[in-house]
């Protein structure tokens, strides 16, 4: 087992203000842009920033986030960005990808302002889509389908929430 320290940088930046949401990428790699055309959807990885401390990364287990969860999850079994290496993943559809400016317009990102985006990868059916797909039953009412999740009220499923 290696135990290498390991170093990651940044290739642009979420810009999140008013309801519009952009992944603008820094000059040396728009290059890499190229040959996104035509996916509709996009694999945003970024570095959860503001929950980056010793503290944070050191949680293992969550007392139960979610309503129909157990009392205790471990935080792998999570989608929280408190984790020892707090990287989060995002689909996002991409309505436009302006070359030049290295700047992806999309509706919404699951990250916040000034979030340091680490790589980007297209989305791909034949990769990524999954036929037979198991879940816990805590969570087997959540939306099968990424578009319903937008309808889906997942505030109501956080135990903090309410």
């Amino acid at each position: 087992m290696s135990n290498k320290n390991i170093t990651i940088t940044p290739i642009g930046t979420v810009k999140a203000s008013n309801g519009s949401f952009t992944i603008e990428i820094f000059k040396k790699y728009r290059p890499a842009l190229l040959g996104l055309d035509g996916f509709s959807h996009l694999q945003v990885f970024c570095w959860c920033d503001q929950l980056d401390s010793d503290e944070y990364r050191s949680i293992t287990l969550a007392d139960k986030p979610y309503q129909k969860a157990p009392d205790k999850l471990g935080i792998f079994a999570t989608r929280s960005p408190v984790r020892p290496n707090p990287i989060a993943l995002t689909a996002v559809p991409a309505l436009h990808i302006n070359y030049e400016e290295g700047i992806i317009s999309v509706p919404y990102i699951d990250a916040e302002n000034g979030s340091p985006v680490l790589d980007i990868k297209p989305y791909h059916p034949a990769t990524e889509r999954i036929k037979k797909v198991s879940v816990p039953g805590w969570c087997s009412h959540w939306p099968q389908w990424y578009e319903d999740s937008a309808e889906f009220d997942w505030q109501a499923e956080f135990v903090n929430a309410q």
